[in-house]
């Protein structure tokens, strides 16, 4: 196969965006992803699968004179959205969607991948097809099921997100995190149910709750350096039964956001001891379960990020946009903390947001997110 044209790169997603699989279900997509890999020119390429996590895909490019392995991630799975756009080319299955932009994020690797097995690159480039992004948190599932050895190992990586927020085709970056870290919050609190005329004679965790969401608030506001910022949201409570008996037990759910691994760790030990404090106060027993597993902060390597930057800023041919940390979170993050590296955003302007039913991005940014990668991997692998 040559080199793929901007309307194949199209098709190729328009393809990929019809069959959605929710994560650790992507058996159709990888089966695509190897149809399509099968048609480049297999010289410098090796596949590998991974009977562990079966819809995971590696394909590594062998360097015409390695000194390093530069790693370039793509997640594959969708949302359960039902999707709204209308499009001739709308998911197939019901309550499906890629409404986060992956079946974009796959088709700009493969652009990149087709580009490099027919130029053999100086350096090794290995792509990473990851599944379970959105949930189960793929890109450490990976890692910890030993994916990234011998061979297979990058000395550093990257990856891309769409958003609706930039202009089609605009690169947009920044020093420092680019996505928050979030943890994922559980609580029961346990106290002692009764009749509402006796409160004396009960421990309500419907008062319990409400001091301990009270007091959660302040953490942010007392104990964050408000330059750094953070989030604490309670999303979830349920209690009670009945309006005139007194609930001796209440759940909370929530969420942590944090731009650093150490702000999320400061802010998991004062949630717990805050828990601690309501328990104290209110006589009962407070369980605080906390979940972070891959989806750690996105925090861009400074020297390879100063290096993304500086050649997107000075190509006349890319459009390049500082941006500011989103408090969203990606599991790349875990990754990143792993080896170094740099995410960056792929604008695809439109009105609807990520995660939405009626997402609908730009496909022209496809082919401009391709050739601003294959502009810098070359460069970067000539300059290091």
């Amino acid at each position: 196969m040559a080199i793929l044209t901007a309307e194949q790169l199209i098709q190729i997603r328009r393809q990929l965006h019809q069959i959605p699989e929710l994560a650790l279900q992507e058996h159709q997509t990888h089966q695509f992803l190897q149809k399509v890999i099968a048609q480049f020119n297999q010289q410098y390429l090796q596949i590998r699968t991974v009977p562990q996590s079966p819809t995971a895909l590696l394909v590594l490019v062998q360097g015409s004179h390695p000194q390093k392995t530069i790693g370039y991630r793509a997640d594959m799975d969708g949302l359960p959205v039902q999707e709204a756009t209308g499009l001739e080319f709308a998911s197939k299955y019901s309550g499906k969607m890629h409404a986060c932009g992956h079946d974009l994020h796959m088709t700009v690797a493969l652009g990149i991948l087709n580009y490099f097995s027919e130029h053999q690159p100086q350096d090794n480039l290995l792509f990473f097809f990851q599944p379970a992004e959105e949930s189960q948190n793929g890109g450490k599932l990976a890692y910890e099921q030993g994916v990234f050895e011998g061979a297979w190992r990058p000395d550093e990586f990257y990856a891309l997100h769409v958003t609706p927020d930039l202009a089609a085709g605009t690169i947009g970056c920044r020093m420092g995190t680019l996505f928050a870290g979030t943890t994922e919050i559980d609580i029961d609190l346990i106290g002692q149910g009764g009749h509402a005329a006796y409160p004396q004679q009960a421990k309500d965790m419907v008062v319990a709750s409400a001091a301990l969401i009270m007091q959660i608030q302040t953490i942010i506001s007392r104990n964050v350096d408000p330059i750094e910022g953070g989030v604490i949201t309670i999303g979830k409570i349920q209690a009670g039964t009945i309006r005139n008996v007194i609930a001796g037990q209440a759940h909370l759910e929530g969420t942590i956001r944090g731009l650093t691994q150490k702000m999320i760790e400061h802010i998991d030990q004062r949630l717990q001891e805050v828990g601690s404090g309501i328990a104290r106060s209110f006589d009962a027993q407070v369980n605080i379960q906390l979940h972070q597993g891959g989806y750690w902060p996105v925090e861009n390597n400074p020297r390879l990020t100063a290096e993304f930057i500086d050649y997107m800023q000075n190509n006349p041919e890319i459009h390049y946009q500082e941006t500011q940390p989103a408090m969203t979170g990606e599991d790349f993050g875990y990754l990143l903390a792993q080896f170094p590296g740099t995410m960056f955003w792929l604008g695809v302007q439109d009105s609807s947001q990520l995660h939405s039913a009626t997402f609908n991005p730009r496909e022209t940014a496809i082919t401009a997110g391709v050739k601003a990668m294959i502009g810098f991997f070359k460069q970067h692998m000539q300059t290091n």
